[in-house]
């Protein structure tokens, strides 16, 4: 048994091999004995970099996946919003002037927080940096690159100097310790975009590093700051945080919207160097298709079936944040009209989701009692584009694939 791997929009050499390099170490843990192969095609089947940079407007002026995804999406369009909160409102009962019982002259605890935020913003050289754990989380994730300009962000900010000058006792400057690491990690995570290969739990384990580098308790949430956020985040709609992230989405280093566009004008050279690398190797193939390379693979195996010649070797396909099934509704799905049942000779399908992963759909109401089909959601916690690339680091994503594997009778 093998398993081809096909990455999805926006992928290049470099992203690829990191992504690729996660999966095939996670599949190995699994299963042992099998191979684990992709299949890179975005620099021959993809958009050419830069493509429509001209035609995108900038993001305007001015201002369901729970709670904590959509603070964190907030913290993403603006990692210093919790920061404003603190050094707006302040604490409750500290009069404008700061705490009234505080002895005059006295220095407010918060600016020994900021003095710490500083030295680490001057200690931090990047990448590479120190073998300690914060260092290998940020190398783990992703976030290296963008980890001390967020610190340098945050560190210089005038919403930092004030929350401090505000935060006059110990227990204000724990909270301010927390709001500060929260900052610098939406910072590094924003940095990141769609790159970032970070799960909730490492991205809360950042948080806890950074304030208890900054003198406060690292398991005490923000009480004042976060309460304010979590409000405002039940009332914000999506569509500004879609208009932050369009530019990345469409222009970044990696062409995402141009790969769709460019597959599905011209997709056939892509559906037949998918049959050509499934069928080099004789045996069962396990498909693995993110994204995009879930929709080519969708088309390919479906398009083979209807011709009575399904691709040899694939036992079973694996989409992952896949925008197959909305296609196939709206009619825009290469090999199936709409309304179109899946053709004999489709093999089984497993189709993971994330509901906060805007890319990601479900398969199995779009083709109501076929037994090949089979939905599995994951929760990553992760507010999107985050939560897209998400998926890999997930136990239970693996977990899944073998179950699948085994009902297939695969070995």
């Amino acid at each position: 048994m093998r398993f081809l791997f096909v990455h999805g929009t926006g992928v290049r050499r470099e992203r690829h091999d990191a992504l690729f390099g996660l999966v095939r170490e996670r599949l190995g843990e699994r299963f042992p004995g099998a191979e684990a192969e992709s299949c890179f095609w975005g620099e021959r089947f993809g958009a050419e970099p830069g493509a429509g940079a001209r035609s995108v407007p900038g993001a305007p002026e001015g201002p369901d996946g729970g709670d904590e995804a959509a603070e964190w999406g907030l913290l993403l369009a603006d990692p210093l919003c919790e920061l404003r909160v603190l050094a707006e409102a302040g604490w409750a009962g500290e009069g404008e002037g700061g705490d009234p019982f505080a002895m005059p002259g006295l220095r407010p605890a918060g600016e020994g927080v900021t003095e710490l935020l500083h030295r680490l913003a001057e200690t931090s050289r990047g990448p590479g940096d120190g073998p300690d754990e914060l260092r290998a989380l940020l190398d783990g994730t992703g976030l290296a690159a963008g980890f001390r300009p967020a610190l340098e962000a945050a560190a210089g900010s005038a919403e930092a100097a004030r929350a401090a000058a505000r935060a006059t006792a110990e227990p204000q400057a724990r909270e301010l310790a927390t709001a500060l690491g929260r900052a610098v990690t939406a910072g590094a995570l924003a940095a990141a975009g769609a790159d970032a290969d970070c799960t909730a739990a490492e991205r809360d384990r950042l948080v806890e590093l950074l304030t208890t580098r900054l003198g406060g308790g690292a398991r005490v949430p923000g009480a004042r700051a976060a309460a304010v956020l979590g409000r405002l985040a039940l009332r914000v709609t999506t569509q500004p945080l879609l208009n932050a992230w369009r530019g990345s989405l469409t222009t970044g280093a990696a062409p995402a919207l141009g790969d769709i566009l460019r597959y599905q004008a011209r997709g056939a050279g892509l559906r037949a160097y998918l049959h050509e690398r499934i069928t080099a190797r004789p045996g069962p193939t396990v498909l693995i298709g993110h994204s995009l390379g879930g929709v080519a693979l969708v088309d390919l195996l479906a398009l083979a079936a209807a011709d009575g010649t399904p691709v040899p070797g694939a036992e079973l396909l694996v989409t992952v944040g896949s925008q197959a099934p909305y296609l196939h509704e709206l009619g825009a799905l290469t090999a199936l009209a709409p309304g179109g049942r899946l053709p004999y000779g489709f093999p089984r399908w497993l189709n993971v989701y994330d509901r906060q992963d805007v890319l990601s759909y479900l398969a199995g109401p779009v083709f109501p009692g076929d037994p090949r089909v089979t939905d599995h959601e994951t929760v990553s916690r992760q507010p999107f584009p985050a939560s897209h690339s998400a998926y890999w680091k997930q136990r239970s994503l693996y977990e899944r694939i073998e179950r699948a594997v085994n009902e297939a009778g695969i070995g």
